[in-house]
């Protein structure tokens, strides 16, 4: 595997857009803000973690209960379209439309537009916003994941979903590149975090869950909120290799293995690199936090030696295997990377 693929390859099977985080989730504050009508689901729960579920036998007043956003059966012109305000702006880089439970009632076709709205706008001020075509649209599927990629290269903050004409949607999904407000990344941040413009390219094994929880905000509240692999059975070990919001100087590590109490790894490293061009070639990576002893169902807080080089990637490997909680990159951006960012953000 070269470089490029390694920070572009999926973690897990279908489109390469997959393996970015989801700039919608409801984890990084993500929230549906307006829709024209709700009539049948509410529009929340198109950002509801976890698979859509459905119980055949469960009806409401206004009839069958579904685990999405419906709206009722359109007599006049026109479409339905609900407002998305992401958990962090970024440029987005492919879209899941999930129609799962919805086969006679599924709009044959979508849309989404994105725009780059500051502050915190209304309801008004983003139906004036300018919107522009980040999926134009497109035939969907009932009952089914419907995947479309994005070629649009400017970040946004709010996207907006359209059925066309009317239907139901059990899931959306707006994976891309976090693109944070440098402004608010001075002074020290957590590198790492996915609110911060974090994101895993690489991992050994995801067996039971997803590394990308590992950079989530906030503490987990269980061991399935955590990165967790498979039992090791050869003479290797299990690692992940994170992309940083951009390069900086690393001062203080946080390695937490909350909640893995018997299958909590023996030890840890971390490493970090520079640049994605020498991310194969192991010779190139500085020691960040030397391989040290783990506690199980324990928050480890590492100093890292003052002086060390700037990085742009950090690889945490565990020792041979097990689950970690969270890891906390702490560290200073440097004005290059600040610079970069504040590049990158739309202004009036």
């Amino acid at each position: 595997m070269t470089a490029s693929d390694l920070t572009d390859a999926p973690l897990t099977a279908g489109p390469a857009f997959l393996a970015l985080p989801d700039l919608a989730s409801r984890a990084l504050a993500g929230a549906v803000v307006h829709a024209d009508d709700e009539f049948f689901a509410e529009k929340e729960n198109l950002l509801l973690p976890g698979a859509p579920i459905f119980d055949p036998t469960l009806f409401g007043h206004k009839g069958k209960i579904y685990d999405g956003w419906e709206t009722r059966r359109r007599r006049t012109p026109g479409e339905d379209s609900a407002t998305v305000r992401l958990g962090v702006p970024g440029v987005v880089r492919g879209v899941v439309v999930d129609t799962a439970f919805f086969r006679g009632n599924y709009p044959p076709e979508v849309a989404l537009d994105g725009a780059w709205v500051e502050g915190y706008p209304d309801a008004a001020e983003l139906a004036a916003a300018p919107w522009r075509p980040l999926v134009p649209p497109s035939p969907a599927q009932g009952d089914a994941l419907n995947t479309y990629e994005v070629a649009d290269e400017a970040p946004v903050t709010h996207v907006r979903l359209r059925m066309i004409p009317d239907g139901g949607i059990a899931r959306l999904r707006v994976h891309g590149l976090p693109t944070p407000d440098p402004r608010f990344l001075a002074g020290t941040v957590d590198l790492a975090a996915a609110e911060n413009g974090g994101r895993i390219v690489d991992c050994s094994d995801l067996f039971y869950s997803s590394p990308a929880n590992i950079i989530g905000p906030g503490r987990s509240r269980n061991m399935g909120e955590g990165w967790e692999n498979a039992r090791r059975r050869d003479n290797g070990n299990d690692h992940v290799t994170v992309a940083l919001a951009g390069a900086g100087t690393v001062d203080h590590v946080e390695i937490d293995t909350s909640y893995y109490v018997g299958n909590a790894p023996g030890s840890a490293s971390l490493r970090g690199i520079r640049s994605a061009e020498d991310l194969d070639r192991p010779e190139a990576w500085i020691e960040l936090v030397p391989r040290t002893r783990l506690q199980p169902d324990c928050r480890h807080r590492y100093l890292v030696e003052p002086g060390a080089e700037p990085v742009q990637f950090v690889r945490v490997d565990v020792f041979p295997d097990g689950g970690i909680a969270r890891l906390r990159v702490n560290g200073r951006l440097t004005a290059e990377a600040l610079d970069a960012l504040a590049a990158r953000i739309p202004r009036a």
